[in-house]
């Protein structure tokens, strides 16, 4: 027999104990989401306002930017007022809702992740119909799509886990409500937990996971066939920084899954880097590298600083 019971209260317990430890922990969080958040916004800006960066390649870029931004002002900001008030008590409410949204923003990366790549697909291996596949209309009706999408599936993943009774330790040792540390506090998991769960993993997991794949193939297969080594150099560059990212991505959801469920500090360490060293070091990866977005940011920061001086 097990005690079923509705958790009202979560204990966020993973740098509680870390007295000595707080203003150097809350220095470093502090530190990684400004830095985070200028670069990623900084980005949205400057392709938003150039127009010769109205361009399918840099919308996903542009969404990119956004998830990575929402990825740690999911998690960040609440862990910094627990640090700084000492209070690591969290409502079940307000734990769901950091599920929620912190869900949508890893339901729309995967996605995101496989357009990009399809992206660089037909740019490769058919550049003459890039234009009519990938059209304004089109890449809005992704962009909506994707979206959709990513806030859909986070209600079904949580009202699976929300249909479930709770009979273990209400306290999470990690500094957000992550889902792993959730389904810990649950007596036994439901039908609808499952088929949610299955279904998520093939179709936003599995299923682009390997369409990215099969799309890089294709494009290898191309490249490899182009006469001249600057083609080839040029071709590759384009995908070089996409094939980072997708590697650290996944490879680092790998390495979360082989982690053993009794290795809380191991958990916590890769939660960090998961949800704020990657997301504040993929714009640098991605868009940074970029000599279009360069060149923009130059010309945005040239700008400003005109306007400083001339309201002087």
């Amino acid at each position: 027999m097990t005690n079923e019971t509705f958790i009202k209260y979560f204990y966020i317990l993973a740098f509680s104990g870390e007295t000595r430890s707080k203003p150097f922990i809350t220095a470093f969080f502090f530190l990684i989401y400004v830095v985070g958040v200028l670069i990623n916004s900084s980005i949205i800006t400057v392709i938003c306002l150039e127009v010769q960066l109205h361009k399918p390649m840099y919308l996903f870029i542009c969404n990119l930017s956004i998830v990575d931004m929402f990825y740690t002002s999911v998690t960040v900001p609440k862990l910094l007022h627990m640090l700084l008030s000492g209070n690591h008590i969290v409502s079940s409410a307000q734990c769901y809702t950091q599920l929620y949204f912190f869900f949508t923003v890893a339901t729309a990366e995967e996605i995101l992740l496989f357009i990009m790549a399809y992206d660089r697909y037909v740019a490769i291996c058919d550049p003459l119909h890039y234009h009519r596949i990938l059209s304004y209309r089109n890449c809005s009706l992704i962009t909506i799509g994707i979206w959709t999408v990513a806030f859909v599936n986070s209600v079904m993943f949580v009202t699976s886990i929300l249909n479930m009774s709770s009979c273990h330790s209400n306290i999470i040792h990690q500094f957000f409500c992550d889902p792993k540390s959730l389904t810990k506090t649950i007596c036994r998991t439901s039908q609808l937990f499952i088929v949610v769960n299955v279904i998520e993993f093939l179709m936003l997991a599995f299923i682009p996971l390997m369409c990215t794949f099969i799309s890089y193939f294709q494009i290898f297969s191309v490249i490899s066939k182009m006469k001249t080594k600057e083609r080839r150099k040029k071709s590759f560059s384009t995908c070089s920084s996409h094939i980072t990212i997708i590697t650290i991505y996944y490879g680092a959801g790998v390495i979360g899954y082989l982690i053993p469920p009794y290795s809380e500090v191991l958990d916590v360490i890769f939660n960090t880097i998961y949800t704020n060293i990657i997301p504040m070091i993929n714009p640098i990866i991605y868009s940074l590298q970029n000599s279009n977005i360069q060149s923009a940011l130059l010309r945005l920061v040239r700008e400003m600083c005109f306007l400083e001086k001339v309201s002087r």
